[in-house]
């Protein structure tokens, strides 16, 4: 089956790309629909990181129940608690397997989620 791009972006990237059973969702960081990054801390950007993951799983048929996995970038990893609280309540059964790590972003954010689903075609 040929990959299908879903989305468009004002960066060189598809927000979503299915291949095959799989989709690919692109990292999503904490700006809101205005393309402004959100104001607060961990627990505001985690909220808008996971409302744009799911936004992007939209666009190929998914929802939150089809991710299977998620790398998690934290700007400071004393913030884990918090995001993980929030993550927490958007993955309340069966979560995904998961990565996170430190690491300094390409913008002034406090976190980047991407996710990989899976839902059969």
């Amino acid at each position: 089956m040929p990959k299908q791009t879903f989305g468009t972006s004002h960066v060189p990237l598809s927000p979503a790309v299915r291949a095959g059973d799989f989709v690919y969702i692109s990292g999503q960081v904490p700006v809101g629909s205005d393309g402004i990054v959100v104001k607060g801390g961990i627990t505001e950007q985690t909220e808008q990181v996971l409302t744009n993951v799911k936004a992007a799983l939209a666009l190929a048929g998914c929802t939150l129940d089809d991710v299977v996995k998620t790398t998690v970038w934290l700007e400071d990893a004393r913030d884990f608690g918090a995001f993980n609280a929030v993550y927490a309540r958007h993955f309340p059964k069966n979560p995904p397997a998961r990565t996170t790590v430190e690491s300094r972003l390409m913008i002034d954010i406090k976190i980047e989620v991407e996710a990989v689903a899976y839902r059969p075609v």
